[in-house]
């Protein structure tokens, strides 16, 4: 059977049936947690942020104009809480130096790279994800994870579709030069 989709769910809230609205909780639950997680950095926090995001976007329904899809409205909701609440935190990260960054061209870490076998590229690119800053992180998961459009990160982000394009072309060149120097350092630890 189809499932109903989300502007219709969202049309029978409006009408008053409220309990309509955990079919929108069940079907996005999961995405709006990992796209919090990626932000707050931890499993409570994530929960309570998307629990507010929820909330938020349930009073918010009605102002809901539907000129975008409703996962990308409910994305930026998201976003917003929980950029609001690391903000309040203040986490810091260390940042790859981008200058250092420019001196490779992609061809050049992707060749070097393409030597590795898939299960070390892997492992290299799990823990390059892990030295990005939380909004670069976030870009990638909303690109690759979550499959959405650079309009549509665009819209959840408040970016220009130019600066998300040109963002993500950075995050992917700093995994790269990550990646790379993981390998090269993984391979003096062998050769020592």
């Amino acid at each position: 059977m189809n499932q109903p989709d989300d502007n219709h769910i969202i049309q029978k809230i409006l009408e008053g049936n409220t309990g309509a609205y955990s079919v929108i909780v069940d079907r996005y639950k999961d995405l709006v947690y990992s796209v919090v997680l990626k932000i707050v950095k931890n499993r409570e926090e994530a929960e309570e942020t998307a629990q507010d995001t929820f909330l938020k976007a349930f009073h918010a329904l009605p102002g809901f104009k539907r000129e975008a899809k409703f996962s990308t409205w409910l994305f930026r909701i998201a976003y917003n809480t929980a950029i609001s609440k690391a903000r309040r935190r203040q986490v810091t990260t260390t940042a790859i130096d981008d200058k250092l960054i420019e001196n490779y061209s992609t061809d050049e870490i992707r060749e070097n790279l393409g030597q590795m076998d898939t299960e070390d590229q892997v492992r290299v690119l799990q823990k390059a994800l892990q030295i990005l800053g939380k909004d670069d992180q976030l870009l990638i998961q909303l690109f690759y994870r979550n499959r959405q459009s650079v309009e549509e990160i665009a819209a959840i982000t408040g970016l220009s579709d130019t600066n998300v394009k040109v963002k993500l072309h950075r995050i992917r060149k700093k995994l790269y030069f990550e990646m790379q120097s993981q390998q090269k350092t993984g391979i003096a630890q062998i050769t020592n």
